[in-house]
């Protein structure tokens, strides 16, 4: 009996397996595709163009600083794969201003074509203890971090409906998924890309419009050094239970997720276990992907606990290290 119930299962794996491919959306082939990256001129968002540009895309570059948007199209251009390849600079604020926004992308789609995929890319970061961190901050992180993705996809969502083909990503967080000690500024403004993904991914769907969002773990990046310098202890110790990826391959990784079209797209062990444990109700890709999240969910959640328990246990630490020292001072 256990023995048929072993092959029935088998059986039904293999056939999930086989089935799978047949329901999945068309990989984006990206040989002559206009990309664009906001926040492309470092970081993540540079290396996301150069691997799209390694494949034969045509990019357009949008960030704030124009000197390093020069700088990096001179990068990117060492890539091509042939002599019609264009990387277009457009300097601009995304998260300012959505009818510039708008204009930009148009300008930008006039030159180089229809924008085939949009990778939201741009963002920044503030860390502190909730009470230490000035309330200004918290509404300029939801503006870049969100609004930066809100108006570039707002203004390139209609022509796709129209060619009924697209890509869209959102690079969120590892803190988009978990909300850890130290972000309170940033953690939300990641998590709300997640439920504007989800929403989005059932209006355009039908379009045969695909949205994927990125979580990448931390990433060796300008922005990540910058951000390290203002790490509370408690934050530090945490981030020091997993290593730092380089930004090569977290590109690699949220370029193939894209072309495929799936939804979570995550880098490494820890990434994978954390997109299982927070699949809750989003889109799936295939029927294996739903399959190993409802096989692994229990296990992971387990493993999870522990992971929570540890971190409350360095901050607890901190805490008692804290207050001993300052009593210390208190007795001088």
């Amino acid at each position: 009996m256990l023995l048929l119930a072993v092959a029935f299962i088998v059986a039904f794996v293999l056939l999930l397996y086989m089935v799978s491919p047949l329901i999945s959306p068309k990989p984006l082939k990206l040989p002559g595709a206009h990309v664009v990256v906001t926040g492309g001129s470092s970081g993540i968002g540079k290396c996301i163009a150069i691997e799209c540009y390694k494949q034969g895309a045509f990019i357009t570059l949008i960030a704030r600083d124009e000197n390093k948007l020069l700088q990096t199209k001179k990068e990117i251009e060492k890539y091509s794969v042939n002599d019609k390849q264009v990387v277009l600079c457009i300097s601009v604020d995304v998260s300012k201003d959505y009818e510039q926004v708008e204009n930009v992308l148009k300008q930008a789609q006039e030159k180089l074509g229809p924008v085939d995929m949009l990778v939201n890319c741009a963002g920044t970061s503030v860390t502190g203890k909730f009470e230490d961190i000035e309330v200004n901050s918290f509404e300029r992180l939801m503006a870049v971090n969100y609004l930066g993705s809100v108006y570039p996809s707002r203004a390139v969502i209609a022509t796709m409906k129209e060619r009924r083909m697209g890509r869209i990503v959102f690079v969120s967080s590892q803190a988009g998924q978990l909300g850890l000690f130290g972000y309170t500024a940033y953690s939300p403004t990641k998590f709300a890309l997640r439920g504007l993904a989800e929403a989005l991914q059932m209006e355009v769907k039908p379009y045969n419009i695909y949205i994927t969002v990125a979580y990448p773990p931390d990433t060796d990046t300008p922005g990540f050094a910058e951000e390290s310098k203002t790490k509370p202890l408690e934050t530090k110790l945490i981030s020091e239970t997993s290593s730092v990826c380089q930004a090569e391959q977290v590109a690699r990784v949220i370029v193939k997720d894209a072309i495929q079209g799936n939804f979570n797209s995550s880098v490494g062990s820890d990434g994978y276990m954390l997109s299982i444990l927070t699949s809750g109700m989003s889109p799936v890709t295939s029927i294996t992907e739903g399959l190993q999240q409802v096989v692994c969910m229990g296990i992971f959640r387990i493993v999870g606990l522990f992971y929570l328990g540890s971190f409350d246990s360095i901050v607890r630490r901190c805490m008692m290290q804290r207050e001993k020292s300052e009593n210390a001072d208190k007795t001088e």
